[in-house]
């Protein structure tokens, strides 16, 4: 039906993302995804209000080189496991390549739709709310779609691992 193309991770949420080969998916989602925020005066700092954020590197961020970025003093907060967040966002190429053609939700960036899985597939992963995926070892189900992104959120039915390629399989 389909396979794995890209694999990201966003260690800090608003900073860019870092693609890796594999990953270990967890009861809450990508091994060290969004683990961190970004943090001004007790509050979250993000990129739809600190667009050089979306900019930054995740390698070597700390509140120093953040708060040099931002002209104000910021601190990375470590983000706890949010249960029920449906915590991994797929999309596919397809979606991507419609998106670039002008069919994006509003408030979505089409060039970086911040999606930890991009996947080849046959169909659109918006019909498939509801079931569940295989990727790798892992078993999702496709539980919404983004208000103002491209793709689908997932929750996780079976941890696993899953590598670039790995074939992606309803089940």
């Amino acid at each position: 039906m389909g396979r794995v193309e890209e694999i990201w991770l966003y260690p800090v949420k608003s900073l860019a993302g870092t693609a890796v080969a594999t990953v270990e998916i967890g009861p809450d989602g990508l091994s060290g995804d969004r683990a961190w925020t970004v943090v001004a005066d007790d509050r979250p700092v993000r990129a739809k209000d600190e667009p050089v954020l979306a900019t930054l590197s995740p390698a070597g961020a700390d509140a120093a080189s953040l708060s040099a970025a931002l002209g104000r003093p910021v601190r990375l907060q470590r983000l706890p496991p949010q249960p029920g967040a449906a915590p991994v966002h797929l999309v596919s190429r397809a979606a991507v390549e419609r998106a670039a053609e002008g069919e994006v939700p509003e408030g979505c960036s089409a060039e970086d739709p911040r999606a930890n899985l991009v996947l080849a597939l046959d169909g659109d992963e918006r019909t498939w709310v509801g079931r569940d995926l295989r990727i790798g070892d892992a078993v999702l189900r496709l539980s919404r779609t983004p208000k103002h992104c491209l793709g689908v959120y997932a929750e996780v039915v079976t941890p696993g691992a899953v590598r670039i390629e790995d074939a992606v399989l309803l089940v």
